[in-house]
């Protein structure tokens, strides 16, 4: 299997919604040009920042349909899936294999906490209904809970042809290192889900990373892997501490209302985050709207 689109910033891009919280399409279409137009490398339809856990299956697959759509081959698209039950999460699996997706993104179980066992037989039914498609772990265990273990990364990794990859949004840079270090023998890409990470994260041997910030600021984001791509490394290490306080200011708000935040003070227009979450307000949106314009971001 094909790897070597697994790269890059892939963006988790954000669902905008109308004031009825309807799906936006004229917006979604909008913010898909956008994000290509300014440098990604890859569009993650509903990870953690695209809200999928406010959606319902038939608002899911028409949103992915003109995110497809209106991609239209420029940049590989995949889907994210967070389905606690395994049968919903391989429903949604064929029916994003079924619409084009490159790959899919499956997140471990939230609010349950399975066993090691419980967990490999969750990834390996899914990743066996589409064996086909490339599927990469996401490990999140600040919204579910609990770790991906590096020995149930591994495992699955060297069993199951089609697990290829994983973006790892733990913040612990020992854990990332031993997703990479032990999957180095094999072909799997790991990429960084801390958008303060992209720089070490690709200094271990991360492939690249998933970040929300590049729905804001797609060409500072993406210059971070393209100078180090490109053997400037002092240029890629200054980006990465350009966008850490602007990504830094995020944390007071409530998840995942920042990225929307952000992304309407700078006149993206995506509507608010779906109820129960709200815009941010007061101190925290300010703080985030200095720490924008004390990048100097604005007037570049």
């Amino acid at each position: 299997m094909n790897i070597d689109k697994i790269k890059g910033i892939i963006v988790p891009i954000i669902t905008p919604v109308d004031e009825n919280e309807h799906i936006d399409e004229v917006k979604l279409r909008f913010m898909v040009d956008h994000v290509i137009e300014n440098g990604v490398h890859g569009i993650l339809a509903f990870g953690s920042n695209g809200e999928f856990y406010m959606f319902d299956d038939e608002e899911l697959e028409n949103a992915f349909e003109i995110i497809m759509d209106q991609t239209n081959g420029r940049v590989p698209v995949y889907f994210g899936i967070g389905a606690i039950r395994t049968r919903k999460a391989i429903q949604l699996a064929k029916m994003a294999e079924a619409h084009g997706a490159f790959g899919v993104s499956i997140l471990q179980p939230m609010f349950v906490k399975p066993t090691y066992e419980e967990l490999y037989d969750h990834f390996k039914a899914v990743s066996e209904a589409i064996p086909n498609t490339p599927v990469l772990l996401y490990n999140n265990p600040g919204k579910t809970g609990y770790t991906m273990t590096a020995n149930l990364v591994d495992q699955l990794a060297h069993n199951l042809p089609n697990i290829v990859g994983m973006k790892d949004s733990s913040g612990d840079f020992s854990l990332l290192s031993e997703y990479i270090r032990r999957t180095r023998d094999i072909e799997f890409n790991v990429l960084a889900g801390k958008d303060t990470l992209i720089f070490p994260g690709l200094c271990m041997g991360a492939t690249g990373a998933v970040c929300s910030t590049a729905n804001m600021f797609g060409p500072l984001v993406t210059s971070i892997y393209n100078k180090y791509v490109q053997g400037d490394v002092q240029g890629a290490l200054e980006a990465q501490f350009t966008l850490n306080p602007i990504r830094i200011s995020q944390d007071n708000a409530s998840f995942p209302a920042a990225t929307k935040d952000m992304s309407n003070l700078l006149g993206l227009d995506v509507g608010n985050p779906v109820l129960p979450i709200k815009s941010s307000q007061g101190e925290v949106l300010e703080n985030m709207k200095n720490k924008i314009e004390e990048s100097e971001l604005l007037s570049r």
